[in-house]
């Protein structure tokens, strides 16, 4: 496991939050603890102290202002818009996959493999990978 995720790039912010349960050969809460990285990094990012879908959508889709608080690109075409829509879905889509039915369902009832916890942090990656290169207004 540790090899592929060093070969695979892994994002040191996906790591921090789970390492211990990596460790542990814990995929399940590995997962849970991977996808809350992504929404304590969107407030730390801006302060906001919202979770989840609705966290999302005030930090990353255009607000009063016309201009998301953390804008992944300048915004202009129509192209980045979506782009910057997409971002968000993206976020909320692995929440509502990985963070929500891991805080609600049993362990027994949603088994987590390896493979698919290596995908996932992979995908978690990217997201903080686009993040570290994203400009946040107040």
């Amino acid at each position: 496991m540790r090899a592929e995720l060093r070969r695979r790039g892994t994002h040191p912010r996906v790591l921090e939050y789970c390492t211990q349960e990596i460790l542990a050969k814990n995929a399940f809460h590995a997962s849970l603890e991977a996808a809350k990285s992504v929404f304590d990094r969107l407030r730390q990012l801006t302060g906001e102290q919202l979770d989840g879908a609705r966290l999302v959508d005030a930090v990353l889709m255009p607000g009063a202002t016309g201009a998301p608080q953390v804008a992944i690109n300048t915004g202009v075409t129509t192209t980045e818009r979506d782009e910057q829509k997409g971002f968000a879905s993206l976020i909320k889509g692995l929440g509502s996959m990985y963070r929500n039915p891991a805080a609600h369902d049993p362990r027994l009832s949603r088994p987590v493999g390896d493979e698919e916890l290596l995908e996932l942090l992979t995908a978690l990656s990217m997201v903080h990978r686009r993040l570290d290169a994203a400009r946040t207004q107040p």
